[in-house]
Parts: C-alpha cells; sequence; structure tokens
C-alpha cells in the first residue's frame, strides 16, 4: 500500500494517538500519566485532518460527499479525491458510505429523430416513421404528390393503350395459335414493363426527395418540398440510371446462370436442359440476390456524397462490407412491413373496385375477365395512391437510416453529424471509428 497522504486507509489514528477500538473512537490516554510503550505503527504518519474519512459502512454526519464529475466519473473539482483513478463510489444499492454514484456512459446526443450512435433495428425503423410524423406536411406532401403522378399516369395508360382484351383471351383459349400465344404474350410483357417503368419512375422521384428530407431530420433541421427538389434535382439523371442498371445486372446474372441450360436444350437434350437451366438460374439468384444487398446503399451514396453511379456502387459495397447479412435482414423487414401496410390498404380498395365496377365481385374472381372498366381503375387507383403514399417514407427512410448507420459505425459520421446539428463539444474526447464498427 502507498504510504501517500492522499492513500491512507480510512479509520487511521492520528499521530501519537491509540488507534480507534471498534467503534472508531481513539481510546484515552492511562489515568497516571504515564503512556505505554509505543507499538510500531502500520500506518503512515501523515494522515488527514480528523473526520475527512469516514469508516465502511457509515457515512460521517458533517462530511457531505464529494459532487459526482459528470461524463465517466472524472476527478471532482477542488482537488478532493472521488475514488480510485477519479471514479466514484457506488450509487444507491451499493456500500454506505462511499457517496456519489458511478459515473454512467453519457447519453448520445439526439438532435434529431434518431440518437447520434450506432443503431438498432428498431430505431431504423422507429427514426423512419419518426420522420414521417415529425415532418408529416412535408414527408406526405412529397409522397401525395408522386403517387397521384404516377397513378394517374398507370391509370391512362391502361384505360387507353393497354386495354386490349383479345391478348387475354388468347392466353386463356387453349385452341390459341403459337403465333397468337407469342402476340399476347408480348403484349402482356409490353403493358407490364410500361407500368413498371412509370411505377419505378415514380419511385426514383420519391426517393430523391425523402432522402434529402431524411437526411436533414437526422439532425432536427426540417426541409421544405422546394428545398428538396432543388437539392434533389442534379441527381436525379444518375439515381434513374442507377435503378436502371442494379435490375438489368440481376437480369444478366440470372441469365448467365441459365445458359449453360439452355444451350443443353438447343442441342436436343430437353430434360437435361431444362433441370441445368433450373439448376443454374437458382444458383444464378443467389448471386443475384448478393449483388443487390451489397448496391443497396449505392441511392443514398449517390444522393447525399453526390457520387456518379459507379463510385456510388463502391461506396455502398464498401459499407456493406462484413454486415451483409444485417443489412438484408434490415431491408428485407422494411419491405415486408412496407408490403403488409400496402396491402391492408389496397386489397379493401380493390374489394370495393370490383363491387362498384359493371362485372361485380364475380368478375373480380375471375381470371378471364379481361377488362374491368374505368371505376375499377379509378377506385382500385385511388387505394394505390394512399397505400404508396405511406410506403415511400417508410422504404425510403428505412434505406437512408440504414447508410447512416454504416458510416457511424465505420466512419464515426456521428461527430460530423453532431456538428452539422449545432451540438458544441460533442465527441471532443472521441478519436477513431465509433465502437462496434
Amino acid at each position: 500500500m502507498n504510504d501517500t497522504p492522499g492513500w491512507a486507509s480510512p479509520g487511521s489514528a492520528p499521530s501519537g494517538a491509540k488507534e480507534p477500538d471498534s467503534s472508531g473512537t481513539p481510546e484515552p490516554a492511562d489515568q497516571d500519566g504515564t503512556t505505554p510503550p509505543e507499538q510500531p505503527s502500520k500506518w503512515s504518519k501523515e494522515q488527514p485532518p480528523p473526520g475527512q474519512w469516514s469508516a465502511p459502512g457509515a457515512q460521517a454526519p458533517a462530511q457531505a460527499p464529494p459532487p459526482a464529475a459528470p461524463g465517466w466519473g472524472g476527478r471532482p473539482p477542488g482537488g478532493q479525491n472521488g475514488g480510485h483513478g477519479g471514479w466514484n463510489g457506488p450509487g444507491p444499492g451499493g456500500p454506505a458510505g462511499w457517496g456519489g454514484q458511478w459515473g454512467a456512459r453519457p447519453a448520445a446526443a439526439k438532435p434529431g429523430v434518431i440518437p447520434l450512435r450506432p443503431l438498432g433495428v428498431g430505431e431504423i425503423l422507429d427514426g423512419a416513421v419518426s420522420t414521417m410524423r415529425s415532418y408529416w406536411r412535408t414527408v406526405l406532401g412529397i409522397s401525395l404528390a408522386v403517387a397521384v403522378v404516377t397513378q394517374v399516369a398507370v391509370i391512362l395508360l391502361q384505360g387507353f393503350v393497354l386495354d386490349d382484351s383479345a391478348s387475354t383471351e388468347a392466353l386463356n383459349d387453349p385452341s390459341a395459335t403459337l403465333g397468337e400465344l407469342t402476340r399476347a404474350m408480348g403484349d402482356t410483357l409490353l403493358s407490364s414493363g410500361l407500368v413498371l417503368l412509370v411505377t419505378l419512375l415514380g419511385t426514383i422521384v420519391a426517393t430523391a426527395l425523402l432522402t434529402s428530407v431524411t437526411s436533414r431530420a437526422v439532425i432536427g433541421k426540417p426541409v421544405t418540398t422546394g428545398e428538396a427538389w432543388r437539392d434533389a434535382r442534379p441527381q436525379l439523371a444518375k439515381l434513374f440510371g442507377l435503378t436502371l442498371l442494379l435490375p438489368l445486372i440481376a437480369v444478366a446474372v440470372l441469365g448467365a446462370g441459365a445458359a449453360p441450360g439452355l444451350l443443353v436444350v438447343a442441342a436436343g437434350s430437353n430434360e437435361a436442359g431444362v433441370a441445368l437451366a433450373v439448376l443454374g438460374a437458382f444458383a444464378a439468384g443467389f448471386v443475384a440476390l448478393w449483388l443487390m444487398i451489397r448496391f443497396s446503399l449505392a441511392s443514398p451514396a449517390l444522393m447525399l456524397e453526390k457520387q456518379g453511379i459507379v463510385k456510388s456502387m463502391r461506396r455502398s459495397a464498401k459499407l456493406v462490407r462484413g454486415s451483409w447479412w444485417r443489412v438484408f435482414g434490415i431491408q428485407l423487414l422494411a419491405t415486408i412491413i412496407a408490403n403488409i401496410v400496402a396491402s391492408i390498404i389496397v386489397i379493401p380498395f380493390a374489394v370495393l373496385a370490383a363491387a362498384l365496377s359493371g362485372d361485380g365481385f364475380a368478375g373480380f374472381l375471375d381470371s378471364s375477365g379481361g377488362d374491368l372498366g374505368w371505376t375499377f381503375l379509378i377506385v382500385s387507383g385511388v387505394g394505390s395512391v394512399i397505400g404508396s403514399m405511406i410506403t415511400f417514407p417508410i422504404t425510403a427512410g428505412v434505406t437512408v437510416l440504414l447508410y447512416i448507420d454504416r458510416r457511424i459505425r465505420r466512419e464515426a459520421l456521428d461527430l460530423d453529424l453532431a456538428r452539422a446539428a449545432g451540438l458544441q463539444g460533442y465527441g471532443g474526447e472521441t478519436s477513431g471509428t465509433t465502437p462496434g464498427s
């Protein structure tokens, strides 16, 4: 034990007096005035002034505990010791007489919808919902405008351009010739492709605008629709190219996996070729899924870092590296939640549309019914608008917050976000990457 005054054992007697008894009170000298021979002391000759220390288990009434230092329990002001190495004693429930509380790690700052630290799955989902709730005028305004424009375009395409019931009848006719089936399949693929393209364009615009809103919501700064548009407009063309490129990559991978089996079929071995094609496409599907998750954060990287298409894909691959399963699970969970919410809204409107249309509900259940008319298209379109208005912010918000979480874990982005939010002295003693990366 160190014999310096600051490390003397609690309860020591001052020099020249007898050691205290079990009650902690020094015994008086002998009545005849003689002093017994002094026993060799095991304690330091330099002791704290009386009343400075209290015996373990009883707090001295005249000595108030030193104030706890903020943060991790640093040394209290005034030169008093707050425990070993500046740590304060245990808090409520711990041994009495040590005063103060163990210093706890300070809570992360939360200037916006998320705390500035690595996020959990629930915090990512809650952040997306909180963004929609806190900035509902901007978020729902953007989602509603994009959903209305997109759905109006889809209804007009289905009502005027793609209203060809002959193709549907040919596909359901067992006696149809090969030419009729080929033409019907081509028309169906064309109509589905046009609807998908219009929906994709709407999704791109909504994602671009909501990315800007969510990134500002993280630091507690609202943004108007006009500001979000001015911020996102220069990157829209690149975002469109990225959104088209990723499905093309997936299709190319699937085609490469099925190509050997198709070549075998072309050579005349139908059964073996079909089995090989199915097996190859199945294996290629895993590769395509791995690539899509690897590049799933390219969209926020492109929008927030003002990167090009290829550089944003590289950034996404770097951020996802080492955490593929976590990113996959969160994206899958968000997709399931968004689809469930959309189905809860869209299905009742589709049933109502079928009931109000000319063929009635029986025609809706009959897959060969073909054209259900304008009533069905309009009523079901209203349900699709409402569903998209709610699901757009969820999917876009989760992707942006997942991107921010990966950057916090790998690059300590929370320090930059704190400075952007105007927090003074946040993370001043922290260096390097955030723990948990």
